[in-house]
């Protein structure tokens, strides 16, 4: 995965899910953390970034998505756990099959990543000022009527 340790920071290449439904997108949490953020993980190596979030849906939920348009790229600089981070996030519009048993799931959804607990759930795109979502611009611009293609330079204020 490209993610590697440079001076004061961890740098990241991250491929990220916008999985819409109904007025709602389908965010996820890893155990122990007090924020929900879109599904998906590192690129690795050779790998293109819609391969990645192809990849990560697959390993951490057994779902097989079609992934469309990039939407959104996030410069992001945060503290996440104590370590500076600095990170190019690639967000892509991600669609679910018709069959998918998500489109269908009232109740949050079990997942997980490298033996790590997550947790899935659909959350009103008008709604998510509610929530803690990271990176935080992401509850402003799914609140957007249509999702247009931008280019983000976000410094997290709130750090877990």
């Amino acid at each position: 995965m490209i993610s590697f340790d440079t001076g004061t920071h961890r740098f990241n290449l991250r491929a990220a899910a916008i999985v819409l439904h109904e007025g709602k997108v389908l965010l996820h949490r890893l155990e122990g953390d007090d924020f929900w953020s879109a599904p998906g993980g590192r690129v690795e190596a050779g790998e293109t970034a819609a391969q990645a979030v192809v990849r990560e849906l697959r390993e951490e939920v057994t779902e097989s998505v079609s992934c469309g348009q990039l939407l959104w790229v996030v410069e992001n600089f945060f503290t996440y756990r104590g370590d500076e981070h600095h990170e190019i996030g690639l967000y892509f519009h991600v669609h679910l099959s018709p069959e998918s048993p998500l489109l269908r799931a009232t109740e949050p959804i079990p997942g997980t990543e490298a033996q790590v607990n997550l947790t899935y759930a659909w959350f009103e795109r008008s709604r998510l000022a509610a929530i803690e979502v990271r990176p935080s611009l992401l509850a402003d611009a799914l609140a957007q009527p249509t999702l247009e293609f931008r280019h983000y330079v976000h410094h997290e204020t709130n750090a877990p």
